[in-house]
């Protein structure tokens, strides 16, 4: 069934205020148990925990500018503002990491080891489950609505269950190992770092233009070689992507001896084909076939 923007949008603004409310409430326990045994650590989850409250209003503004209507400047609507709040969201993920590296290297240097609280274990383990069950959710908007930062903002969510993980296993075996809390400090930034790393990289391409899938170019190709078997086919398939909205060009090699008229009529019914399997809007460009004269 296919999901309307209208729906895309309802269910990345219920992702993001779920998301929100509980993410403001692990950071502030996060960051009060962290700050009382010491960890930085537990310091660096609980703030990665709060720019995923962050990248969570992003989302709903994100959402929020695509829905936009097309303007006088933005012939094509404003749907993508989706990937440029994935951007933000990335950056904002890469100075959160790169901060925490540091700090925790710096920790390693001068032998500062953690606390031992039972509070901290209790916490951290409730953050992990709730934020796995997040990103869980997350990821099942993602997959309905195709968004790259619902997708961002959900593995957002998982490197922070992954950290919370990392901190709970710190906090049982630091009393022994000392360095324990640095590594797993280093560990958690290298998370993050990742993270950014993938959903910059992801939207930056989407941005730029991706070429569409071979699947879906060659299904187009099937359905034109059967319903059209005496031409060749289309060329050039170029897709440009604007949110939901799909701008599509191809070209149409057809015999320099067919008639304007049913070159015309050819490339209309090509451009519903092409229509039906992009979702967007096509254009044709009709170009006579090249004849032995021609080339010679």
């Amino acid at each position: 069934m296919t999901v309307t923007f209208a729906q895309k949008k309802r269910l990345a603004y219920y992702e993001g205020y779920i998301s929100i409310f509980i993410n403001l409430v692990l950071f502030l326990l996060k960051f009060l148990v962290g700050r009382k045994v010491n960890s930085v650590a537990m310091m660096a989850d609980a703030w990665h925990t709060l720019s995923d409250c962050l990248t969570s209003i992003i989302v709903v503004v994100g959402f929020w500018m695509a829905s936009r209507p097309a303007d006088s400047r933005h012939a094509f609507g404003h749907g993508r503002s989706e990937s440029i709040a994935s951007i933000i969201i990335g950056t904002l993920l890469a100075v959160v990491g790169f901060s925490f590296l540091y700090e925790s290297v710096v920790k390693i240097i001068q032998r500062q080891g953690m606390g031992f609280s039972e509070l901290a274990v209790i916490v951290f383990a409730v953050s992990a489950v709730m934020k796995e069950g997040l990103a869980q959710f997350a990821f099942w908007t993602a997959r309905k609505t195709g968004a790259g930062s619902l997708r961002a903002d959900a593995w957002h969510h998982r490197s922070d269950a992954v950290a919370s993980v990392l901190i709970v296993a710190g906090v049982l075996f630091s009393q022994r190992l000392w360095w324990l809390d640095g590594v797993l400090g280093i560990g958690v930034s290298l998370l993050i770092l990742h993270a950014s790393y993938d959903i910059i990289r992801s939207s930056a391409s989407y941005l730029m233009g991706e070429a569409p899938s071979d699947e879906k170019v060659d299904r187009v190709h099937s359905r034109v070689r059967k319903e059209f078997p005496q031409l060749d086919g289309i060329h050039h398939v170029h897709v440009h992507q604007y949110g939901d909205h799909h701008e599509v060009t191809a070209h149409l090699t057809v015999p320099g001896t067919m008639s304007v008229d049913e070159a015309h009529n050819i490339a209309s019914r090509i451009e519903e084909i092409v229509e039906q399997e992009f979702n967007g809007d096509a254009t044709v460009h009709v170009e006579p076939e090249k004849s032995e004269k021609d080339e010679d």
